[in-house]
């Protein structure tokens, strides 16, 4: 099984600080679904990972979630691609939860189901938390620049204790897609 993890929003579709509450607010970035697709067409089963505190804010209910996610799949679907799975925290930070990221129970969960180690898999994020957690679960952290890929590339590069600096870095998804795919050859 080729694996491949990734975060939702910065990755996929773009962030919103206020939230994505609806399918209609759910907007993906440029290349992010074609990318998926061509992982997908590649042998790559995604799975998402993702923390979703809306849910537990009460700004979405869990159906909601439901709904953006069936939007997401659908339209991953016309480019020819495919998610296995999505897992999501519906928790709020301050719940001191295993499942949000950066800690790891959701990687556990999907180990656990998959009856298997995250041992040269990639998993994809645009936040220290997404790439720390795959630390953690001993998966390889890819940063994107996407969402708030941007500002995670400047706290990685100025804070060592991090232990992330070794980390690759993408503009975006289709760039991680396209070298991941070149060098497979």
């Amino acid at each position: 099984m080729k694996l491949l993890i990734m975060d939702r929003d910065g990755v996929i579709n773009e962030e919103s600080e206020e939230f994505i509450k609806s399918p209609d607010e759910w907007h993906p970035i440029k290349g992010s679904l074609e990318a998926i697709a061509r992982l997908s067409q590649a042998g790559y089963d995604v799975v998402i990972i993702t923390n979703q505190s809306g849910v537990g804010r009460g700004l979405l209910t869990a159906d909601t979630l439901a709904d953006i996610h069936v939007r997401m799949i659908d339209l991953i679907r016309q480019q020819g691609g495919k998610v296995q799975s999505i897992l999501f925290c519906p928790h709020l930070p301050e719940d001191d939860c295993d499942c949000r990221k950066p800690k790891t129970g959701l990687y556990e969960e999907l180990a656990e189901r998959l009856s298997i180690t995250f041992n040269g898999v990639y998993s994809v994020g645009d936040s220290v938390r997404d790439l720390t957690a795959a630390q953690r679960a001993g998966a390889t952290p890819v940063l994107v620049k996407t969402g708030n890929g941007k500002k995670s590339a400047k706290e990685i590069a100025n804070d060592k204790k991090l232990g992330l600096s070794d980390t690759m870095i993408y503009e975006s998804l289709a760039k991680f897609a396209d070298a991941l795919l070149t060098q497979e050859g």
